[in-house]
């Protein structure tokens, strides 16, 4: 069921009009629900901002990027794998890891075949742009559903739709939380035909910073019958069996960096370490199991250098549509080596963007583009000490060992767009970047009913951590749901 641009005006024109009613309540509920951000330090909590207007897709469109970043996600697992079995490439992973992760690596990588949760960043313009592939701990499957739930109810009740037409529309439009309940249930099975968990353990750091949301992930399993508890690394024990606060559990959800095990103050890391060092399921089944090398953005590059090297398409063995895809939303991207490259890439600001290839929360992105903006010194401060110009930064960068030196990717076009930022009783027009997000599985013998999430900033780094809100993503269908209950409301 599809809008037409003159009823997406018409409901944008509503939203935006009415957000003056609905605006705290849909910020004030949202944060409630676990829309939020954890600080470390004190474990206090601060809002994620939200939008009162939304993501916009039609269903179909929404299945096809989903297969667009499942044949992504499985691409960069055979490439991560190829690459480590190459004696020549092994290095440009391996590099940037961690001594745990590169030891995990080592053992496992051959193994590693099941994903059971994977995410792919996209910028959307003319086309869809895939930036990179989150396989760690790709979140906000929680956060994704808070916002879009949180919008149906709280702007469907204020245009006066009946709390059943509200649990309809939400159902049709979907849910990530139960795709991953689905998607672990089926990875256990894999790993232990024929049997299912007794008792699920999303382990998590104290004070994560997503936290919340993990506490809501719990909250869902729970209603689906899991038996499921919040387990921290501290509390980890057990000889035969994982224990924790006197209980057994047989399935684990990793919500943790491998990297964080090497923090000094984390308590119980050699615990967590022992777990994930053991062939999976000895004790207990570990999903997803450590997969560093699989979000290394040096192996996204290589995906990007696949489409021009067939030696390389062959020893990944990358399929057709996994091929297909990466040329259809794969931008150019190349490890960061060279003089030709380094001159070619200071001389064209505007044409580029430099990451480091193994971090995570957008901490070492510089876009070109953004490097006369007060923020972009700001990030190569925290970087090298020093605020530095672009071309002192690609000098840098250019030699720059630490989590695998840089890759450099080609520029994706993208314009901010204007969204109604709530934030307690603040509604604020504001111009945002947005990139859509879509998850997928690998290697299991279904594919869930996946979705995908938005964020929005008024960077072009678009990260939640960093101060980043949460867009509903709506299907075209309960988006023409909502119009028709305004319009009879405003009868």
């Amino acid at each position: 069921m599809s809008l037409t641009e003159k009823e997406r005006s018409e409901l944008f024109d509503a939203l935006k009009w009415d957000a003056r009613h609905f605006g705290q309540t849909l910020a004030d509920t949202a944060y409630a629900r676990g829309l939020a951000v954890t600080d470390k330090g004190d474990g206090s909590t601060r809002p994620i901002p939200i939008t009162a207007t939304p993501i916009i897709i039609e269903a179909e469109e929404l299945a096809r990027r989903q297969r667009l970043s499942q044949h992504l996600a499985s691409a960069t697992l055979k490439m991560s794998r190829a690459v480590l079995a190459s004696e020549g490439r092994r290095a440009l992973v391996l590099d940037g890891l961690s001594p745990l992760e590169r030891a995990l690596a080592e053992r496992t990588f051959e193994q590693l075949t099941t994903l059971v949760s994977t995410r792919v960043d996209f910028f959307v313009g003319q086309k869809v742009n895939a930036l990179e592939v989150n396989a760690t701990i790709p979140a906000m499957q929680g956060y994704s559903d808070i916002a879009a739930h949180t919008f149906i109810e709280v702007v469907g009740r204020a245009w006066g739709a009946p709390d059943h037409l509200l649990a309809s529309w939400m159902a049709k439009n979907g849910s990530n939380a139960l795709a991953l309940y689905r998607a672990l249930l089926s990875g256990y099975a894999q790993v232990r035909p024929g049997r299912t968990p007794e008792r699920l353990a999303l382990l998590v750091r104290r004070n994560d910073a997503q936290l919340t949301e993990i506490n809501y992930l719990r909250e869902r399993f729970a209603e689906w019958g899991a038996e499921v508890d919040v387990v921290y690394p501290d509390q980890l024990g057990g000889t035969d069996a994982v224990e924790a606060n006197g209980k057994t559990y047989d399935l684990i959800y990793r919500h943790l960096f491998v990297r964080r095990l090497e923090e000094a103050d984390l308590e119980g890391a050699a615990a967590v370490k022992a777990l994930l060092a053991e062939p999976n399921g000895t004790r207990a089944v570990v999903l997803n199991p450590p997969a560093s090398q699989v979000e290394v953005k040096a192996v996204f590059a290589l995906l990007s250098a696949a489409l021009e090297d067939s030696r390389l398409q062959r020893e990944a063995r990358l399929s057709e549509p996994e091929l297909e895809a990466i040329r259809e939303t794969v931008p150019w991207t190349r490890h960061f080596r060279g003089d030709a490259l380094l001159a070619k890439v200071q001389a064209e600001p505007d044409r580029y963007v430099l990451k480091r290839s193994w971090d995570y929360g957008g901490r070492a992105v510089f876009v070109g583009r953004s490097r006369n903006e007060p923020g972009f010194a700001e990030r190569t401060t925290a970087a090298w000490g020093a605020p530095l110009d672009w071309a002192a930064l690609c000098a840098r960068a250019a030699v720059d060992e630490a989590g695998g030196g840089f890759v450099v990717q080609e520029l994706v076009e993208t314009e901010p767009e204007a969204h109604l930022l709530c934030s307690g009783p603040a509604q604020i027009p504001t111009q945002l970047y947005v990139d859509f997000s879509a998850y997928a599985s690998v290697g299991l013998d279904a594919q869930p009913k996946w979705g995908g999430v938005c964020r929005g900033s008024v960077s072009h780094i678009v990260n939640i951590v960093g101060g980043g809100g949460v867009i509903p993503l709506l299907t075209s269908e309960v988006a023409k749901s909502l119009l028709q209950a305004h319009r009879a409301w405003r009868r």
